[in-house]
This record gives structure tokens, C-alpha cells and sequence, in this order.
């Protein structure tokens, strides 16, 4: 017993020397690693930075990246320290073998380790290997993107390794593509076929330089006809399917466009349809529906998100009580005759648009959009959706789906469906169509709203925003027939592709002609445009 309790005395009184021992013996090969970095040869500096690479230490690529960033430097007293912040006389800095805060140091008392261009890309290319071993995915996926025209002959090596053991199919598939690109450069034929496909500008750029024979000091071969063949039916390939995929992102953006025209003009449909009225302030309703939602943001800084959701309701209000004090104030008095209201409503327009001038700014306003309707949805190399523009899509059709509700399940949407069609008839089986034109109207503006929240998430708000769609607005109208949703939802979006496709060759002025030349001759032959209104008013 006494033996045993020798024996464990013994080892308790051994181990935190071995253990120092181990720690020394690591801090001292970290320390020549280092050391051999702070030397004047650069070809020596290269053989350090592999070393630092092979060796596998907890923190090489700290020690790659603070080089790269000039940050790695040697104090006086022969230790190596990283600089966190090089702006003023004394820099604080931490300790580069263990990281640990050593106080400020004057730069007169550090000495930088200095790097020329190619080490600058040999350390890029190092730190984009030491970041494949990373357990982070996304820090994976970064740097094999990094890798697509690096990969040179040392690196090509334990890049097949790491192909065979990656699990992420989008990193394997870009490590086969860096290494297919310098198989390529070096005449092999057969990297070919790994990079047909392929959109990347990158993947692109090693192609056509295939093609053209222009390789690089690394080729082994640089002239030859099969590679070269080869490499021009890749790309001729690759170049009609980027065809394809720029004609979807411009149906996508017509769509987008589209749908922020069904949200602006659907509302103007209702009234015009019910009432007969052509309201030239429709614009300025947009345009309070979009100072609603960036006043929700004033209102709830810092929760974005949330303050969007509270505009669309918070919008709709605003807008529909500004449409009732309209009808009520001014339209209800010139009923029956167009060209004064036109006129009274663009007066309207007018002083809403110096209103909010003098209240809130002439300047524009920036509207943040919530983190779930930032970045995109990259479907391929050459195509990417944005999310705003697709939450905005999904929001027309939600609108339209829930009007579209109001006006087939609804005693207002079957009072206002009559009055449409024919008015004195509906008034002569009891229907007060003042209340319905008051509640058209709230509802066409409320609607009027909603789109100036969708426009927020696009673009700036200010206050001629209104005007920049009430045009458009009326040409969805016309086009897709007076008061009828279906026909304002076609034609909406149908103008918004039509605008997206004319507008690169012919200019946003000359496509927007176009366009009205078009709808003019269109209506010379269906007056009443896509889808007529039915009744014996509508025929009249």
C-alpha cells in the first residue's frame, strides 16, 4: 500500500514537468517557424511559409494572415507580436505564439516583417489551403473559390487528396475545377471536360485563354490545335447557355418591375372602374405608403424586420384615410365631370408632394431592408435572385390574392362588382353607392399604400417617388381593361418584362415610348383593352 501510494506521489510530481517540457518544446519549434520568416532573402521567406503550413500549428493561419495583412512584426526585444490597431504613435499588440494583450508598444520599437507580390499570393494561396482543413463550411467553400486559377504544381497534389475526402459536393466541385484549370494550362486535354459547364468568370477566362493559345509561363505546351478546339466548343457551349440564364434574370427583374406595377395600378383599376375617376394624386398615395414604412423605422430603430411588418398594415391605413379625405373633400363634388377632377386631383398631388417637402425633407430617404430580405439566392455562377425582389413578387401576389377574395366572397366586392357594371341599376336594388365609392376609394388608396411599402425595399424614398409609376400605372389600366383584376395583373406584369427586355438596347426613355406606341395601337384594336368589363354600362 505504501508502495502504490510512492508510485502515485511519484507522477503527480512528474507530470507538470513533462507537461512544461511539452509546452516549451512547442513554443520553441513555433518560435523558429516565426524566426525563419525575419530574414532578407524572399525565396527563404517562401520556404517558411510552407513550413508554417506543414506544420499544422493551432495558429498558422493567424500567423499567414497577419503577414499578409503586415500586421506580424518583431519588437526589440526579439519577441513577435501581431498589431491589432496601427493607427497613432503606440499600437497595441498581443503576443503571437499565445495571443495574449501585451499593452501598446511604440512603432519605433517594432520591426515589420516585409513581403514582396509573389509571397503576397503564395500567402494567399496558403492561408486558402490551411482554410480547407477548417471544420467551417462556409470557410471552406470561401476558400476553394479563392483556389479557381491559384493551383499550381505543388498544390495540385494534395488537392486530389482533399477532392476524395471532401464531403460538401459544392467544394469538391470547385477544388476539381481549380485543379481541371491548371491541368488545362498545362495542355491537358482532358480538363476539359471537367470545366464544360461551367459559368464562372473564372473558369471562363482559362477557357478562352486556351482557346486563343495564350497559356501562361506554367504551360508545358502552348500552341496545341486539339486543346485549343477543344476549348472553343466549351465555351461556345458555355456561352449559349449564359444566354439562357441572362434571359431569366431579365424575365426575373421584368416580373419584379411587374409586379410593383400590379401594386400600384390595381388600386387605380378599383376606382377608375367603380367611379369613373382619373386620379392624378394616386402617385402621391405611393408615396405616403413608402414615408410610412420608413417612419416605422424611425419609430423602432434597430428592429428593421419588424418595423416592415408593421408598415403594411400602418401603410394601408395612412394611405386609405388620405383616399377618404380625397373623395370626400374634393372628388365627391365633381362626380360626372373627368377633366376637373383630373385636374383637382393633380393640384392634389401637387401640394402633398410640398407637404411633405416642408415637413419631413425634400432630400430622399434610405429604407433598411430586414436581414431576411438581404443578399440572394445564387441558382447558379451566372445567376443569383435577390431576395428583396422575390419577397416583393410574393407580396403583389398576396395582395392581388386577398383583393381578388374581397371582390368574389364579399358584399363589398359584390356591391362594388355592381355598381361597376351598371350604377343606376344598382342603386334601384338598394345599394348606397356613395358608401360604396367612399369605401372603393379608401380601398384602391389603401392599396396605393402597400405598393409604397414594396417600394421602400427597392429604392430610395423621396417625395416625387408617386410620379416616377403613376404613368405606368395608367397604361396597366388601360391595357389590361378598366376595373378588372385579372387584366391589371397580366398586363402589369407583361409591361414590366416587355420594359426589362427593351431597356438595354433601346434605353429606359426610348423603351418606355415603345411601349406607350404599342398600348396606343393596341387599343385601337381592343378599345377596351385585355379583359372588357361586362354589363350594360361597360357596352354604353
Amino acid at each position: 500500500m505504501r508502495s502504490l501510494l510512492f508510485l502515485w506521489l511519484l507522477v503527480l510530481l512528474v507530470m507538470p514537468l513533462t507537461v512544461h517540457a511539452q509546452t516549451s518544446a512547442n513554443d520553441e519549434a513555433a518560435i523558429e517557424l516565426l524566426e525563419a520568416l525575419d530574414v532578407d532573402s524572399f525565396p527563404a521567406k517562401g520556404e517558411a511559409i510552407e513550413a508554417i503550413v506543414a506544420s499544422d500549428h493551432e495558429r498558422a493561419r493567424y500567423w499567414l494572415q497577419s503577414l499578409l495583412d503586415g500586421r506580424l512584426q518583431r519588437a526589440d526585444d526579439g519577441r513577435f507580436v501581431v498589431v491589432l490597431d496601427n493607427t497613432g504613435r503606440d499600437w497595441p499588440v498581443e503576443d503571437a505564439l499565445t495571443g495574449e494583450a501585451l499593452g501598446e508598444m511604440s512603432r519605433r520599437d517594432l520591426d515589420r516583417i516585409s513581403i514582396n507580390n509573389a509571397l503576397r499570393n503564395q500567402l494567399r494561396s496558403a492561408i486558402a489551403v490551411v482554410d480547407l482543413y477548417s471544420p467551417d463550411l462556409e470557410l471552406r467553400r470561401a476558400s476553394a473559390e479563392r483556389l479557381l486559377g491559384e493551383v499550381d504544381a505543388e498544390l495540385a497534389e494534395p488537392l486530389e487528396a482533399l477532392i476524395a475526402e471532401e464531403g460538401d459536393r459544392r467544394v469538391s466541385r470547385r477544388l476539381a475545377q481549380a485543379l481541371a484549370i491548371h491541368r488545362l494550362e498545362q495542355g491537358e486535354v482532358e480538363a476539359v471536360a471537367e470545366l464544360q459547364g461551367s459559368l464562372h468568370p473564372r473558369v471562363r477566362v482559362a477557357l478562352a485563354r486556351a482557346a486563343s493559345g495564350a497559356f501562361d509561363s506554367r504551360a508545358v505546351t502552348g500552341d496545341d490545335p486539339v486543346v485549343a478546339d477543344a476549348a472553343q466548343a466549351a465555351l461556345v457551349s458555355i456561352e449559349q447557355n449564359l444566354r439562357l440564364n441572362r434571359m431569366a434574370e431579365t424575365l426575373y427583374f421584368g416580373l419584379s418591375l411587374g409586379s410593383v406595377l400590379v401594386l400600384a395600378a390595381i388600386g387605380l383599376a378599383i376606382t377608375f372602374g367603380v367611379m369613373g375617376v382619373i386620379n392624378m394624386a394616386h402617385g402621391e398615395l405611393i408615396m405616403l405608403g413608402a414615408y410610412t414604412t420608413w417612419m416605422m423605422q424611425q419609430l423602432l430603430p434597430g428592429q428593421p424586420g419588424l418595423a416592415l411588418v408593421l408598415s403594411v398594415p400602418a401603410g394601408f391605413l395612412v394611405a386609405a384615410l388620405a383616399g377618404i379625405a380625397i373623395e370626400r373633400g374634393v372628388i365627391q363634388f365633381l362626380k360626372g365631370r373627368p377633366l376637373e377632377t383630373l385636374l383637382a386631383t393633380f393640384g392634389i398631388s401637387l401640394i402633398l408632394q410640398q407637404l411633405v417637402r416642408t415637413v419631413i425633407s425634400p432630400q430622399n430617404r434610405t429604407v433598411v431592408s430586414p436581414e431576411w430580405m438581404s443578399g440572394s439566392i445564387a441558382i447558379n455562377d451566372a445567376l443569383s435572385l435577390t431576395l428583396n425582389r422575390m419577397v416583393v413578387i410574393a407580396f403583389a401576389l398576396a395582395v392581388f390574392a386577398a383583393l381578388l377574395l374581397i371582390m368574389r366572397r364579399t358584399r363589398l366586392g359584390l356591391e362594388v362588382r355592381a355598381v361597376t357594371q351598371n350604377r343606376a341599376m344598382a342603386r334601384s336594388m338598394g345599394i348606397r353607392a356613395t358608401r360604396v365609392d367612399i369605401l372603393t376609394f379608401a380601398l384602391g388608396s389603401g392599396v396605393a399604400g402597400l405598393a409604397g411599402v414594396a417600394l421602400s425595399q427597392l429604392t430610395n424614398v423621396g417625395p416625387n417617388l408617386g410620379q416616377s409609376y403613376i404613368i405606368d400605372s395608367f397604361m396597366v389600366v388601360v391595357f389590361g381593361g378598366v376595373g378588372n383584376l385579372w387584366g391589371t395583373l397580366v398586363a402589369g406584369l407583361s409591361l414590366g418584362v416587355i420594359n426589362q427586355i427593351l431597356e438595354p438596347w433601346a434605353g429606359a426613355v426610348l423603351a418606355k415610348i415603345i411601349v406607350l406606341v404599342f398600348i396606343i395601337l393596341f387599343i385601337q384594336k381592343r378599345p377596351r383593352g385585355l379583359f372588357p368589363q361586362k354589363g350594360r354600362a361597360a357596352e354604353g
